[in-house]
C-alpha cells in the first residue's frame, strides 16, 4: 500500500470567518474564498480529501505549519492528526473527527502566542509500517490573527462590546485644528480591504521584523509605529508639512487609508505625502486589520519637547521680539504643534510590573528617535499620568506632548543665566485629548466626540497632576534646572490677550490686547500685536499684519490696542487648513516687566453635504449629489471631489468638476454602483487651486431588490 496523496484541502473559509470574527474581510466574502483567516488560540475546522479511504490502523497524516523562511520553535507547527487530542491553549494540536471514506474533517488548535501573520502548510502522509511520505503543499492564504476576544491573549479587551468600535469599525473621525475650532476628519479604515493584510506583511518585511517577534503585540505595535512612515526603512508613507505636495497626494486629499496601503503594495514604494493625522488613519488600519484594539488620539496643543526638559520654551530678546529659535539648542528648537495626532492601543504589559496594561500610546509621526530609530511607543496611558519615565517606551516623550509647561524667556545680561523668566503656563499644553466616542459615527456634527484627557493626566493644576510633572522632572538633571529658574520680577501691569470669535472664511475679524494698570504710578509700554499664517505644527508662514507702538497708561487706568485684519489681507497669505496664529508682546520702561501671549484658531471652511436622489439598491446604480456654498468671493478652479465607500465598486472615485464661481452653490452629481446591502458609509474630499481641505461625510442603507 502506498502512503495516501492528497486530492484537497479546505479550511471553510465563510464558516470559520463567522465563529472568528474575520467575517468582515473582504477575501472571504468572495463567491469562492481561497483565503482563510482566523485568530490564535481558538479552533478552526477543515477537511482533507485523499486518493483513497483513510485506514486508521495503517495512515499517519502530520500538519507542518511554518511562518517565514526559517522555522523555529516559534514559527512552525508540527502535529499528528489523532482522535485523542486534549487542546492545550500553549501547544498546535490536529483532532481527527468523524472520518468518512477518503474525507477526514479535522480541527486545528493554535498556542495564544502564535506569531501574526501568513502562514503556509505542508501535510506529510506516510504508513506506520513504512518510512516512505509523501508531501503536499497547500498553495492557499491562511492568515493567523490577534484575538482579543481571547482572555489568554496578550491583546484581551474584557469589554469585548468595545472590540466592535476598536476592532471591527471601519470608519470613523479624527479631530483636527486648533482647541477652540476642532473639528472631526471622517476617515475610511477599510481594514477589511483586500489589500490591507497583504500589505501589513509587506511593512513587517520591509522592517526586517523577526518572524519569532510577531506573536507579540508590545513589539509588532512598536514595529507599526517606525514602519508606518519611511524615514528608517522604506515605510509606507513620506512626511511633508510645507505646503508643496505637486508631486503626490496632498494629505488633505485623502479620505482614508486603503488607497495609501494600496499604492504601497503595488509600487513597493513609500507613498507622497502623510501628516501626523495620515500617520495615525494608516496605524488604526494596521492595527485593527492584524487584530490589535487601537483609536485615533487627538492631542489640542502638543508640545514637541526637543531637549528633554519636560518644558517648551520659547525665546526673546532684550525689548521682547520673539526669536524664533532656541539659544540653548540652535540645532532642534522646542515646537507647539496647535494639535498632534497619535494612537492608542490596547494590550497586557507582562514586561513591565503590574498596572501598566491597558491602553498604550503609540505614534508614526517621524518627530524624535527612539534607540536610534524614528518610533515612539508603545507607552503605558498610566504612566503618562504618573510620570514614570523609567518604564518601556518613550513616556518622556509623551508626557511632555501632554503635560509640558510652556515657559518663556527674555534674554536679560544682568542675570547670572543670561535669561529671565517671563512666565510660565501650566495650563496651555494638552488642553484636550479626543478620540471618537465607541459606537456613534455623527458624519455631520460632533455626537462622537470624546474627551479622554483624564486618562493620561490629572486634571491641570492639581496637586496630582503637578506631583506627576515633577515626578518626570525628578528623573531629568536638564529639567531641574529649568524649574528652579523662577522670575521674581515685579508685574503691576495686567495683559489680557482677547480669544477671537470664529471666523468664517472670508470675513473681517479683530484682534485686541486688554492692558491694566494696577499701581498709582504711570507706566509706559512698548508692545507689539501680529497675526501671521501657520501651519498646523507651529511653523510659521507669513506675517499677515503687524503693529508697533508705545502707550502711557495712567494710574490704575485701563487701555487696549486692537488691529482689524481683513479678509484681503489674509486670504492671499493663508496655507494649507488655514490656521492663524495671533501673537502679542509687550515690555514695561520702569520695571521691565515683560509679557508675551499667543491664541491659535483656524478660519473654518464649509462642510461637503452628501445626499442620495432615491433608495439605493444593491446590484444598481445611485446617485450621490455632493454640495456647498463656496464661501469665497473670488472664482475656483481645477475644482475635484473624491469620494471613498467600501460599499461601492471602484472603492474611491474621484469627480473633476468645472470652476465655480463667487458665492456659487458647488452641486456635482456621482454616479455610484452599489455593492454591498446594509448600512455604508461614505467620506469625501473636496480640493481646488484656491481652496483646499474641504471634507464630508455620510451613513446610508442600501437595500435588497
Amino acid at each position: 500500500m502506498e502512503p495516501l496523496q492528497v486530492d484537497v484541502v479546505y479550511f471553510y473559509p465563510k464558516e470559520n470567518a463567522q465563529t472568528h470574527n474575520t467575517i468582515k474581510f473582504e477575501v472571504v466574502n468572495d463567491e469562492a474564498p481561497t483565503t482563510t483567516i482566523v485568530r490564535r488560540g481558538q479552533p478552526f475546522s477543515g477537511v482533507i480529501r485523499f486518493n483513497r479511504d483513510f485506514d486508521e490502523n495503517e495512515d499517519m497524516i502530520q500538519f507542518i505549519f511554518i511562518l517565514g523562511d526559517k522555522p523555529n520553535m516559534d514559527t512552525q507547527g508540527a502535529m499528528y492528526v489523532r482522535r485523542d487530542v486534549i487542546p492545550d491553549k500553549h501547544a498546535w494540536s490536529a483532532k481527527m473527527l468523524d472520518v468518512q471514506g477518503n474525507t477526514v474533517p479535522f480541527e486545528i488548535s493554535t498556542p495564544v502566542t502564535t506569531a501574526v501573520g501568513s502562514w503556509v502548510l505542508r501535510v506529510v502522509t506516510r504508513l506506520k509500517s513504512s518510512p516512505e511520505r509523501a508531501v503536499y503543499d497547500f498553495d492557499q492564504d491562511l492568515y493567523i490573527l490577534f484575538n482579543p476576544w481571547n482572555p489568554d491573549d496578550q491583546t484581551y479587551m474584557e469589554d469585548t462590546m468595545l472590540l466592535q468600535e476598536y476592532v471591527m469599525n471601519d470608519v470613523g473621525k479624527v479631530w483636527v485644528g486648533p482647541v477652540k475650532t476642532t473639528r472631526g476628519k471622517p476617515w475610511f479604515y477599510g481594514q477589511f480591504d483586500q489589500h490591507v493584510l497583504p500589505a501589513c506583511m509587506l511593512m513587517l518585511d520591509r522592517a526586517n521584523m523577526p518572524y519569532s517577534h510577531r506573536g507579540d503585540p508590545v513589539k509588532m505595535s512598536r514595529i507599526i509605529s517606525q514602519i508606518v512612515n519611511e524615514n528608517d526603512d522604506g515605510g509606507v508613507l513620506v512626511g511633508r508639512w510645507d505646503g508643496q505636495y505637486e508631486d503626490g497626494t496632498a494629505p488633505s486629499e485623502w479620505t482614508g487609508s486603503v488607497d495609501i496601503l494600496e499604492q504601497f503594495l503595488e509600487t513597493q514604494e513609500p507613498v507622497a505625502y502623510g501628516q501626523c493625522w495620515v500617520f495615525a488613519g494608516v496605524v488604526t488600519t494596521v492595527c485593527r486589520a492584524l487584530g490589535i484594539p487601537s483609536r485615533v488620539v487627538s492631542n489640542l496643543v502638543s508640545a514637541h519637547d526637543a531637549n528633554s526638559t519636560l518644558t517648551v520654551d520659547k525665546y526673546y530678546s532684550e525689548t521682547m521680539e520673539e526669536l524664533g529659535y532656541d539659544p540653548n539648542n540652535e540645532s532642534n528648537a522646542d515646537s507647539i504643534w496647535n494639535y498632534h495626532v497619535w494612537n492608542d492601543v490596547w494590550m497586557a504589559r507582562p514586561d513591565l510590573t503590574a498596572g501598566y496594561g491597558g491602553w498604550q500610546a503609540i505614534d508614526a509621526t517621524p518627530q524624535e528617535t527612539s534607540q536610534g530609530i524614528y518610533q515612539c511607543g508603545p507607552a503605558p496611558l498610566e504612566a503618562i499620568k504618573q510620570g514614570n519615565l523609567g518604564l518601556n517606551y518613550d513616556v518622556e516623550f509623551m508626557l511632555a506632548s501632554v503635560n509640558a509647561d510652556l515657559m518663556r524667556w527674555r534674554i536679560n545680561p544682568d542675570d547670572e543665566t543670561g535669561f529671565s523668566m517671563v512666565d510660565s503656563n501650566q495650563y496651555h499644553i494638552g488642553q484636550k485629548i479626543l478620540t471618537k466616542k465607541p459606537y456613534v459615527f455623527d458624519p455631520i456634527g460632533d455626537e462622537d466626540r470624546e474627551d479622554i484627557i483624564a486618562q493620561y493626566k490629572f486634571k491641570e493644576g492639581t496637586a496630582s497632576e503637578r506631583l506627576a510633572l515633577m515626578n518626570g522632572v525628578r528623573f531629568s538633571e536638564r529639567a531641574k534646572r529649568y524649574y528652579k529658574m523662577m522670575s521674581n520680577a515685579q508685574n503691576d501691569i495686567s495683559f489680557k490677550l482677547r480669544d477671537v470669535d470664529t471666523v468664517p472664511i472670508g470675513k473681517d475679524f479683530r484682534v485686541t490686547v486688554d492692558i491694566e494698570n494696577n499701581c498709582s504710578e504711570p507706566r509706559n509700554i512698548k508692545a507689539s500685536l501680529s497675526t501671521t499664517s501657520v501651519f498646523y505644527n507651529g511653523v510659521r508662514a507669513e506675517v499677515v499684519k503687524k503693529v508697533e507702538g508705545k502707550m502711557s497708561v495712567g494710574p490704575n487706568k485701563k487701555e487696549q490696542i486692537s488691529i482689524l485684519v481683513k479678509a484681503d489681507d489674509y486670504l492671499p497669505k493663508l496655507v494649507e487648513y488655514c490656521n492663524m496664529k495671533i501673537s502679542a508682546m509687550a515690555i514695561v520702561d520702569e520695571t521691565k516687566q515683560s509679557w508675551a501671549d499667543d491664541d491659535d484658531f483656524q478660519v473654518l471652511k464649509p462642510n461637503i453635504n452628501i445626499k442620495f436622489n432615491d433608495d439605493l439598491i444593491l446590484g444598481k446604480t445611485g446617485v450621490a449629489v455632493l454640495s456647498f456654498a463656496n464661501p469665497l468671493e473670488r472664482t475656483l478652479t481645477g475644482c475635484e471631489f473624491r469620494v471613498t465607500s467600501s460599499g461601492i465598486d471602484g472603492r474611491t472615485l474621484k469627480l473633476p468638476i468645472p470652476d465655480a464661481g463667487p458665492m456659487e452653490l458647488i452641486k456635482a452629481e456621482l454616479p455610484i454602483l452599489l455593492k454591498k446591502a446594509g448600512k455604508i458609509n461614505f467620506v469625501a474630499t473636496f480640493k481646488s487651486v484656491e481652496l483646499k481641505d474641504i471634507s464630508g461625510a455620510a451613513t446610508t442603507e442600501v437595500f435588497e431588490e
